[in-house]
């Protein structure tokens, strides 16, 4: 759609999506290997020395998120797109084993500097200048994760060594991040806990783990996430993806929360459409009444011209929303058709007066649908109040009507006298 379109141009231009996947302790290496070959010459097999590269890579031991988010509107003609500023501190620690891991045939490795590697799908939403605190040692990002599985993202170099003892120290990061309409987070530690709130009181959590708590009020939520390895098997994911047997597992191991718009514009005019058979209904029903009750006699086709005008209302609603905006969308579509089937009425009803009171009915209808349409909480119970007001009303109008007596009301009655005079 069009809308899409444009919420996409502005994101284009701030920021999009973001997700978070890190940090991960990164160790290049080189390692010295003998391989057969054949001697073109000699045609005998030989041994020759080759380097092979490679890396190891290491998952934090706790990994701990504290983050608040801030909303604001972008506005783009009559479109608007919703982004969010998240103030966070991410935080943890690693456990590094002796030679980092490597058991045997030590000798053949050569170990390159490591490095802390984060991976930030949207760069252009970073905000802070980076800095990386490591045993209350600062050091600095750069640019780039380094690491194609990650993506875009930054890294910083560690000084870390091939000890023959375990590793331990603790990492933190200050991160100030843009992004637009929903925020993902990977839980990269053995033990993995991500604290969330913000000033959107419309969250809609997805991924693979939901908030173990979460409150949600009119000024806001709050969420906390909270995963271990045992949920997550997250080094076997993180293992597959980077030997090349695919990510899709790590990837898809992650928790997040979108940013959503509860009545929106097509949210709005989807519901107005549901409703469509309903308000139908009730304007025939209202149709129906005035023939019983002021004895008229009305044509089926009168009856497809005016549920024809009626439903070129959403038609109607639906394309002008696309350039003026919903409310005025309903204004003006609503306007047309209750001024259309009101002028056409005060003929079928032979009175202006009748004609005018029932586009003033319709016009109420289309009061309350745009009531209905505006509640998010409250609709069924509007909906159902509406409806059983309805009924009480055409039930106090018909309780003394003689059912039995409205179809020959129309038919023409002749004395005896007239009939023999005739003959």
């Amino acid at each position: 759609a069009y809308r899409d379109g444009v919420l996409q141009d502005i994101a284009r231009s701030s920021a999009y999506a973001q997700r978070l996947r890190g940090p991960l302790l990164v160790v290049p290496y080189v390692r010295q290997v003998l391989e057969w070959e054949r001697d073109e010459r000699s045609g005998t097999r030989v041994q020759v020395q080759r380097e092979k590269r490679g890396r190891l890579y290491f998952l934090p031991e706790t990994f701990l998120v504290d983050g608040q988010m801030s909303t604001e509107l972008r506005h783009r003609g009559i479109y608007e797109a919703r982004l969010y500023h998240l103030e966070s501190r991410v935080s943890g620690s690693f456990v590094v084993p002796a030679r980092y891991g490597v058991r045997d045939d030590l000798g053949s490795y050569r170990f390159e500097q490591p490095f802390l590697a984060v991976g930030i799908s949207d760069v252009r939403g970073i905000q802070n200048a980076l800095k990386l605190s490591l045993d209350g040692r600062t050091l600095d990002f750069a640019p780039g994760s380094r690491s194609q599985r990650l993506g875009e993202g930054v890294h910083a170099p560690l000084p870390l060594d091939a000890s023959a003892a375990e590793q331990r120290f603790d990492y933190a990061f200050e991160l100030a991040l843009l992004g637009s309409s929903r925020l993902d987070i990977t839980p990269v530690g053995r033990d993995s806990q991500v604290n969330l709130k913000a000033d959107w009181p419309h969250p809609s959590f997805g991924g693979e783990f939901l908030p173990v708590e979460r409150s949600i009020g009119a000024d806001g939520f709050s969420a906390r996430w909270r995963t271990s390895f045992f949920a997550s098997s997250m080094e076997e994911a993180l293992q597959n993806c980077f030997a090349g047997k695919g990510c899709d597992t790590f990837d898809s191991r992650g928790f997040g929360v979108s940013l959503v718009d509860p009545v929106d514009q097509y949210l709005k005019a989807d519901r107005a459409l549901k409703y469509a058979l309903l308000f139908i209904g009730l304007t025939f029903a209202g149709f129906f009444l005035f023939e019983v009750l002021k004895g008229l006699a009305l044509h089926p086709v009168q009856y497809a011209l005016v549920g024809l005008a009626l439903a070129l209302f959403y038609l109607l609603l639906l394309s002008l929303a696309e350039h003026v905006g919903f409310e005025r969308a309903y204004l003006a579509s609503a306007g047309a058709c209750v001024a259309l089937i009101g002028f056409y009425l005060c003929t079928v009803l032979r009175s202006v007066v009748r004609g005018c009171a029932f586009g003033a009915g319709l016009g109420l209808l289309y009061a309350m649908l745009y009531g209905l349409l505006r509640a998010e909480d409250y609709a069924l119970l509007m909906g159902s109040l509406l409806l059983f007001a309805v009924l009480a009303g055409v039930m106090a109008l018909t309780r003394r009507l003689d059912w039995y007596g409205v179809g020959r009301r129309a038919e023409p009655q002749f004395s005896l006298d007239e009939v023999s005079h005739e003959g």
